[in-house]
């Protein structure tokens, strides 16, 4: 039986080595720099990149991510000890008061269920102080992000410091709109051996595809004001990224 603890520490181990490139993060550094946030809430903050880069930046930040392996990765980067990281979903956060609340990366869209999603929104607007706001990306659907997850597009061979060589693709196991569920094959190269011993493991994920008007609808409900709905610099046209802000009078 395969040890599903271990594959998803590896599965948390192999996320950065396979995603190397994070200028999609510039657009948030430059956020925070832009409305003075000095403390800053990061939800679903993974490995911990876009916290360890604010934390360089002496910024007081809050991770909250549900994957406790992930977590491990972070808190073992150098400037780990300098973020409060948490384990759960926005529901278990403490009470806080910042200024700058953030889902990077389309974590937002991993929130897939309605109630969760409302009660997401819900604990950021909690979490901001009055006049703080809520900065995150989201797929525009007409763009149809999903139809280049295939095994032609995303096909990639890496070398992994640790781990060796691995082969990873992501191809679409299901299309129900507005939920999309793809999974990702990861095969580890058996070092001097036969492709009958490498080791593959698998990572599936269902993403939601809001509109924009819905998304909107979502933030209004839970009393945010939106100050802004931008494009994200190094992906023009595919995302909406919405700035929302927690009012000074409800």
């Amino acid at each position: 039986m395969a040890d599903a603890s271990g594959e998803r520490t590896l599965l948390a181990a192999l996320y950065d080595p396979l995603d190397p490139d994070r200028g999609d993060l510039d657009a948030y550094v430059r956020v925070t720099e832009e409305f003075g946030a000095r403390r800053v809430l990061d939800i679903g903050c993974g490995t911990g990149v876009f916290a360890l880069l604010l934390a360089d930046r002496g910024i007081e930040v809050v991770g909250v991510d549900p994957s406790e392996p992930s977590l491990d990765v972070a808190r073992g980067k150098p400037g780990g000890e300098r973020v409060r990281w948490i384990h759960g979903d926005a529901t278990v956060l403490p009470e806080l008061e910042v200024d700058l609340a953030t889902m990077t990366a389309n974590v937002a869209q991993e929130i897939a269920d309605p109630k969760d999603w409302q009660e997401t929104l819900r604990r950021a607007y909690g979490a901001l102080r009055p006049g703080g706001r809520l900065v995150f990306e989201t797929r525009d659907p007409a763009r149809r992000a999903w139809e280049e997850w295939n095994r032609e597009d995303s096909h990639g061979v890496t070398e992994v410091p640790g781990v060796g060589v691995a082969e990873s693709w992501v191809h679409v196991t299901d299309l129900s709109l507005p939920l999309v569920t793809f999974r990702w094959t990861y095969v580890l190269a058996a070092d001097g051996a036969s492709a009958a011993d490498d080791r593959v493991l698998t990572s599936d994920s269902t993403l939601r595809f809001r509109e924009r008007a819905e998304v909107a609808a979502d933030l209004l409900a839970q009393g945010f004001v939106i100050d802004d709905v931008r494009d994200a610099p190094d992906r023009p046209g595919r995302e909406f990224v919405f700035v929302a802000r927690r009012p000074h009078t409800p």
